[in-house]
């Protein structure tokens, strides 16, 4: 195990935040092999997180996104879904050489843009192509973007009877196949305002996007599903298990339980990178049946050997950073550069970028 204690700002107008982390030693040997670093968000301290190598060692870089939750990765581009608005950062391969300290970064991605949707409660993204999906918790509704509008209204699951800003039934996880939205969870299949609030540690559904079909159901607030290998996985949060859904049938298969409320998934080569959070003494998480484990669970990223379903590797949040959103795999770049929203509190120098100037 190593440990490293970092200073980084939390939220822009809040004072510094110390986040201290412990990880194990072969973390870095197997993003190395990947050639792949990861993107992480954490709602509760407003950050987004790049774990990646620099000189053969771990490395961390901290970015200030207020309430940072869904993530869609692309090469060329970034998208950080915040409180009130999504951010979009480019690409910029060619200055990740000369962004100080010189030879540290080998990518690049500089925020350009941002879309006001107000605080639709968005939690997951994923690019279709040139275009974003998200999922409209509030609205209990999966929405595109338009200059014109907070947000376009694309799909709602059948039992959802109507476009309101009342979080019916906690809409949050999305996967898209071949550029088009295939599944999606949700906390209980209902269709009045919290509605899925009573239901949580048993309600929780998976549901076809294309057919409408619930197509497996008794999880206990489900997130992240993602095709992967030609099969469905999604975490059963409240249980702390990452699982297999056959949608055919509706059967679940268990492939490993971890430390924490899981809750973010990516794929790379054999390994699956799954967050970890703690739980907050609420209404939310009161009744579910990992808070019996309250006291003992961790925050963190941790790593499954998908051949043999064991933890081959993890890295885990000791202070500042309690709970974890989104995971996703950026892949060719062991450690690339990110200047955020609040570049001048993230402990970095701006990166600035001009016409005609190299």
């Amino acid at each position: 195990m190593s440990q490293t204690p970092d200073a980084v700002p939390a939220e822009p107008q809040a004072p510094y935040r110390t986040i201290q982390y412990e990880h194990t030693l072969n973390l870095a040997p197997i993003l190395t092999h990947l050639g792949a670093s990861l993107l992480v968000s954490t709602y509760q301290a407003g950050k987004a997180a790049v774990v990646g190598v620099c000189q053969g060692q771990l490395a961390l870089s901290f970015h200030n996104f207020e309430r940072a939750m869904g993530l869609a990765v692309r090469p060329d581009r970034l998208a950080v879904g915040a409180r009130s608005q999504i951010y979009f950062l480019r690409g910029s391969p060619d200055l990740a050489p000369r962004v100080p300290p010189a030879g540290r970064y080998d990518g690049c991605f500089l925020t350009r843009s941002a879309h006001f949707t107000g605080d639709i409660h968005a939690h997951e993204m994923a690019w279709g192509g040139d275009e974003l999906w998200v999922v409209n918790t509030l609205f209990s509704c999966l929405c595109t973007l338009h200059p014109d509008f907070s947000f376009v209204p694309r799909w709602r699951p059948p039992f959802i009877s109507a476009l309101a800003a009342e979080e019916r039934c906690h809409l949050n996880g999305l996967v898209l196949v071949d550029g088009q939205p295939r599944y999606a969870t949700a906390l209980a299949e209902t269709d009045t305002p919290q509605g899925w609030r009573p239901l949580k540690a048993t309600g929780g559904c998976l549901i076809d996007v294309l057919s409408g079909a619930t197509v497996a159901r008794g999880f206990a607030m489900p997130h992240s599903p993602r095709v992967y290998q030609g099969r469905v996985w999604l975490l059963d949060s409240g249980t702390g298990r990452v699982v297999l859904a056959d949608p055919a049938t509706g059967q679940v298969t268990p492939v490993s339980e971890l430390p924490g409320f899981t809750r973010g998934l990516a794929f790379a080569g054999q390994f699956a990178f799954v967050g970890l959070s703690k739980i907050r003494e609420t209404s939310t998480f009161g009744g579910l049946p990992i808070a019996a484990q309250k006291e003992t669970l961790k925050c963190g990223v941790a790593v499954l050997d998908l051949t043999t379903g064991r933890l081959a590797a993890h890295l885990e949040f000791k202070s500042g950073v309690d709970e974890i959103f989104d995971v996703q795999v950026l892949p060719g770049m062991r450690f690339p550069a990110l200047s955020g929203p609040f570049a001048d509190t993230d402990a970095a120098e701006a990166v600035w970028v001009v016409p005609g100037v190299t």
